[in-house]
């Protein structure tokens, strides 16, 4: 019996079958039916393990990655150590995998996400073709239950995701269509993509998941001159919400780098111009508050005390606040 939540837009997405044998088609088992249903929707989110084990015992090495009550097996590989570890039994199997390098944006990565029957080939390609990669992270299964219909499906949806999160320079020219499945196996392939999305922030690779959407409550704003925006502090940073009206006009005195964040935000369309300013087209996480009031403004700020609550508290007067309460 499986079942599967998609946590993602909280619609349950159950699936009861019974494997007769390897040839027999699946049944529905309806018996089990109600007794499952009520498991998963009372189920809380619970803490899970993520286990990293270093083959070579240098943490700049292989590593492999593995999460409980999961089939699925991670493989961080950076490219200097490829051609030694290449031999594993790991590159041999099917899956899905992300190249991950700088770009020259700076500020976000570029990645390039690809699937392979087995991986080794694809990576054997890249390795001898593509400079940008410093290092590869993929996916296999450990019940070798991975097939390229699974697995294209996972990449397809891979693909979507970044260009909708708009945080990574995707070196991927095309879209890919994403397969046709049946249910059964399109809910194998989600639950996967589930997995595979929990592991890779973990992992270093934050280019598929948008801000979390939440109540505005303990929002900031920024308001000035023709600037407004709101936002919140966030574990990767500080999020500014879509919306947010952006001064067009570069002071002499901004940051080089914060300039280049700008133009690339324009041209990944995360901004667009409206009149002579900028509008923040979605959600959009900054490394700080700082970084995020910078680019909001067009000039240096000290985003701890250029965002505030409704009240007029900065966001610094409010952190030292939670300090002291927290003693």
């Amino acid at each position: 019996v499986q079942h599967r939540l998609d946590a993602g837009d909280g619609k349950l997405n159950s699936i009861f079958y019974w494997r007769l044998s390897e040839r027999t088609q699946l049944r529905p088992v309806v018996s089990l039916l109600v007794v499952y249903l009520f498991k998963v929707i009372t189920m809380r989110k619970r803490g899970f393990s993520i286990r990293i084990f270093l083959p070579s015992g240098s943490a700049d090495g292989l590593k492999l990655v593995e999460k409980t009550n999961w089939s699925g097996r991670g493989v961080i590989c950076p490219r200097s150590v490829y051609p030694q570890s290449k031999k594993r039994h790991e590159f041999e199997s099917t899956g899905i995998y992300v190249l991950v390098g700088p770009s020259e944006a700076g500020d976000v990565p570029t990645v390039y996400i690809g699937q392979g029957d087995p991986i080794r080939p694809r990576l054997d390609s890249h390795f001898a073709k593509k400079d940008f990669w410093t290092s590869a992270v993929f996916f296999v299964s450990k019940d070798d239950n991975l097939n390229k219909a699974l697995i294209g499906h996972i990449e397809a949806r891979l693909i979507q995701l970044a260009r909708e999160v708009k945080r990574s320079e995707l070196d991927n020219s095309n879209q890919p269509v994403i397969p046709s499945l049946s249910e059964m196996d399109e809910a194998d392939a989600e639950g996967f993509l589930d997995e595979i999305l929990l592991c890779l922030p973990i992992m270093g690779i934050d280019v598929f998941t948008k801000p979390q959407s939440v109540p505005r409550v303990g929002r900031f704003r920024l308001r000035v001159g023709n600037v407004e925006a709101e936002g919140r502090e966030s574990a990767d940073g500080f999020v500014v919400y879509a919306g947010a009206r952006v001064r067009g006009k570069e002071a002499d005195s901004t940051p080089g780098t914060v300039i280049v964040l700008r133009k690339n935000l324009l041209d990944r369309g995360v901004l667009t111009l409206a009149g002579d300013d900028y509008v923040l087209t979605q959600d959009y996480t900054f490394n700080s508050p700082s970084q995020a009031a910078t680019t909001l403004m067009g000039r240096p700020a000290n985003g701890r005390t250029e965002w505030k609550d409704k009240s007029g508290r900065t966001l610094k007067e409010t952190q030292e606040l939670q300090a002291k309460a927290s003693r």
